[in-house]
């Protein structure tokens, strides 16, 4: 009994003992890893990640690099002079300006159109050109007086625009009267035997800027005569606000334009007679009927109600 006892206490006197060394065991290693942890010899390990720098390498002077000569623009290509250059400015001669056509520079000099081509040696009468310098005398004319050459006689020619405009109104051609004979053209004969063109009063007096002739008014259809005697040099509406439109010559210093009719009834380079018909009173390219109608003196107009007869 007595031997039992002092076994247990010795067991466990043992285990306490062990208690205390594995006790003692744990705080040395807690005061071990205090040390390490407070010690700045020992460091984590830290990763570098920075690039390693390269070595510097000796900035170098760049070559001189010659500067390249200015860029030099290519001059354009010299257009050719227009036909009749020269002869610009000089009596004459007329300087084509934008809106005009052959027939309104026939008009303007008091020339068949058909001359001015002839003497200009055009072959498409429809095609000039802004800048282009014409010959509006005859070559043999003196330009510095007014006497020029008569339109000499020429083959019968079916009349036609000279532009895409074609004729608002239907145009009926006459037969030439058997008794019609070419009408005498004196040169510089300034003595014309005028009549009224047509029996209506006049609606609009002459202004040299705007009308630059007379309106006379009427009914559709009635008759157009001509003013004197004279030689049919254009018909047709290729001049913009006339509509259909008779010019005659009637020698080398007049000419007459009848406007806005609805027929014409005679054909270019037909002689016809003072008091003839040569149309039908209309409205085309107008805003009434009426008849418009100039007295052109060497292509200037001129007040017809200073020429005609008093009524």
């Amino acid at each position: 009994m007595s031997m039992g006892r002092c076994v247990m206490k010795a067991g466990s006197e043992g285990s306490v003992g062990g208690r205390s060394l594995l006790a003692a065991m744990v705080a040395v290693v807690l005061a071990v890893l205090a040390v390490g942890c407070a010690s700045p010899t020992h460091k984590a390990p830290v990763e570098d990640r920075k690039p390693a720098a390269r070595p510097a390498v000796p900035a170098q002077m760049p070559a001189q690099v010659p500067a390249l000569p200015a860029p030099v623009a290519e001059a354009p290509a010299a257009k050719p002079p227009l036909p009749g250059a020269e002869n610009a400015g000089k009596p004459g001669f007329y300087t084509v300006r934008p809106g005009d056509t052959l027939i309104r520079i026939g008009l303007d000099s008091g020339q068949n159109w058909r001359d001015i081509a002839r003497w200009n040696s055009l072959e498409n009468s429809n095609r000039i050109e802004v800048g282009q310098v014409l010959r509006v005398l005859p070559p043999t004319a003196d330009a510095s007086g007014v006497t020029v050459r008569p339109v000499a006689p020429a083959g019968r020619v079916d009349s036609k625009p000279l532009d895409a405009r074609a004729a608002t109104a239907p145009v009926v051609t006459a037969p030439t009267p058997a008794t019609a004979s070419p009408a005498p053209v004196r040169e510089g004969d300034e003595d014309v035997n005028w009549a009224w063109p047509a029996a209506g009063s006049v609606v609009a007096g002459f202004d040299e800027v705007k009308s630059k002739g007379l309106a006379i008014g009427g009914n559709a259809g009635d008759a157009v005569l001509a003013a004197a005697d004279g030689r049919v040099v254009y018909v047709g509406s290729g001049i913009r606000g006339y509509g259909n439109l008779v010019i005659v010559k009637h020698n080398a210093t007049y000419l007459t334009a009848y406007a806005h009719n609805q027929a014409l009834l005679v054909k270019e380079d037909q002689a016809v007679r003072r008091g003839q018909k040569i149309a039908e009173m209309g409205s085309s390219d107008a805003d009434r009927v009426q008849l418009h109608f100039e007295i052109r003196r060497q292509g200037k107009p001129v007040d017809p109600a200073r020429l005609l007869p008093a009524r």
